[in-house]
């Protein structure tokens, strides 16, 4: 008790006691359970109690430490999971957002596919017209005079002989047809003079002066006088000797050439 009254408080001593205490209570029953005759064990010293105290400090830092570590730990998992749980809702979204753009890509898909189907039923009935065209055309050439046929054989050259088996588009074979009728349609406006030859009736071919009135009637005269009428068929221009339209050929060339005075010429006309 001396030492205690110089640098220790008694609290000390006494909070140490209570404490060994409670640590010699299982020895203190254990005493008490023995039956009598026995000889009692010695009182641990204060240095066993000092012992005794300080792992049960040591235990109860340990125990305060695991709980701080597992709180932070407890701390850190709830963080994680509310991220994860926010990786989770934003992979949904775009989940949603790409099934959505799959549901889009897939309409458009039909829509095209559908208009893909349609133009290619347009496209066959479009090569199906321009070959119809095509035989017209061929058909009109074969009834032409013999300048506009100079003059168009490049584009009919261009009309496929096998529709079905050509390299050119309905594009370029609309393009060549409607380049045909317009010079069809323009030369059938036209009073053309041409010089070309003829067999006339004494059997010799002789060169004559031809004039076309558009694409359906044409007449020609020789040096010598002899005239005739020629008009289109199926087969090509039909020629018949017409002596009595000579005069009048003759004055209408001149006219077309400027020797002539203008004047109306009576010539033969048979519409078909």
């Amino acid at each position: 008790m001396k030492q205690a009254s110089k640098g220790r408080p008694l609290w000390v001593f006494r909070t140490i006691a209570a404490g060994a205490a409670c640590f010699l209570l299982p020895a203190a029953g254990t005493w008490a359970g023995q039956e009598g005759g026995g000889q009692a064990p010695a009182e641990p010293t204060l240095e066993e109690t000092r012992l005794t105290m300080g792992k049960w400090i040591e235990t109860q830092q340990i125990i305060s430490k695991e709980r701080n570590d597992w709180q932070q730990g407890k701390e850190i998992l709830l963080g994680r999971l509310e991220l994860v749980k926010g990786e989770i809702a934003l992979l949904e979204e775009k989940i949603a957002e790409a099934r959505s753009g799959v549901a889009k890509a897939e309409e458009k898909r039909t829509e095209l596919q559908s208009q893909n189907e349609e133009l290619a039923s347009t496209g066959q009935q479009l090569t199906e017209v321009v070959a119809g065209m095509e035989g017209e055309v061929q058909r009109l050439f074969a009834a032409t005079p013999e300048p506009v046929q100079t003059k168009l054989q490049p584009l009919v050259q261009r009309i496929p002989e096998d529709p079905a088996n050509t390299r050119a588009s309905v594009a370029e074979r609309f393009q060549n047809v409607l380049g045909i009728l317009n010079e069809l349609n323009a030369a059938n406006h036209e009073v053309t003079v041409s010089y070309e030859v003829r067999t006339l009736a004494d059997g010799k071919p002789t060169e004559v002066r031809a004039l076309y009135i558009g694409l359906a009637q044409a007449y020609y005269v020789s040096a010598s006088g002899e005239a005739g009428i020629g008009r289109p068929s199926a087969d090509g221009w039909k020629w018949e000797s017409s002596p009595a339209v000579a005069g009048d050929v003759l004055i209408a060339l001149d006219i077309i050439q400027g020797k002539h005075t203008p004047e109306f010429i009576p010539l033969p006309v048979r519409l078909q």
